[in-house]
């Protein structure tokens, strides 16, 4: 009984902090609105008592015997704001964190994967890694087939192409593709990044949930992607378009 019992709290207590930012700002949420209502409550309250103040004193009360009457009735609902304002201060703090730790985590992986790249073309040279990028893109478009309901359709061209980011399908063309990157590598020239959006918008896509969030800046490099050509299960060619320089977080940052 005891270990389930344990058990028990060791789960909720993993729940809650996995949910704490959540959790703090319904609360931050909630509080504020009790806040209004507490504090619009007791209005009617200290008007009757102000007034009373005012008929005993015999003149019109000043500023400072107002507030001196007037504050008390109001300070639950000032204490009660007060803890509603540090939830939602604690769960942007909690989400800053949980970002900075994402973001580090990210690039600690890609700086593995460039070096792990970049030592496959030392070891074995770039036309075995073109190989190598080649046969995924291959088992990729395999292991998610495209679904005729699913490719979306642009005004760009009607090659099926596959984004190796988002995963989807499109309709487009190569040279229409590599058009779009030219157009965007020159913005990013004048001002100094662009988001994965942006891309997407320009490629004929809809945004992603994320696409904001990520983008290219020009101290890291100009957009550079690589075409994998290969076949569907239908036998239809299909170009996977691969980035060799991957989108990143905080891309929008002035050095």
């Amino acid at each position: 009984m005891n270990e389930k019992i344990m058990t028990a709290c060791k789960h909720t207590r993993d729940w809650v902090c996995k949910h704490s930012p959540e959790i703090l700002t319904g609360v931050g949420i909630i509080g504020g609105v009790t806040t209004v209502i507490s504090a619009v409550k007791v209005t009617p309250k200290v008007y009757l008592t102000l007034n009373k103040a005012e008929e005993e004193k015999g003149q019109p009360l000043t500023k400072k015997e107002i507030i001196k009457i007037g504050w008390r009735p109001y300070l639950p609902s000032m204490l009660m704001g007060g803890a509603s304002i540090c939830c939602v201060i604690g769960a942007t703090a909690i989400n800053r964190k949980r970002t900075a730790a994402l973001s580090a985590a990210y690039a600690i992986s890609e700086n593995a994967l460039l070096r792990y790249r970049d030592k496959v073309i030392e070891t074995l040279g770039e036309k075995e890694d073109k190989k190598i990028r080649q046969k995924i893109s291959e088992d990729d478009v395999k292991n998610d087939k495209p679904e005729k309901d699913h490719i979306i359709i642009t005004s760009k061209g009607n090659t099926l192409c596959k984004d190796s980011i988002s995963g989807r399908y499109f309709r487009s063309d190569v040279d229409k593709i590599r058009k779009v990157i030219n157009e965007l590598n020159r913005e990013i020239t004048h001002q100094n990044y662009i988001s994965l959006n942006k891309l997407y918008e320009n490629l004929g896509l809809t945004p992603i949930k994320n696409g904001d969030n990520l983008g290219w800046n020009i101290d890291d490099g100009l957009i550079e992607i690589d075409f994998d050509a290969c076949l569907t299960e239908d036998e239809e060619p299909c170009i996977v378009v691969d980035y060799d320089r991957l989108p990143k977080s905080n891309y929008d940052r002035f050095n």
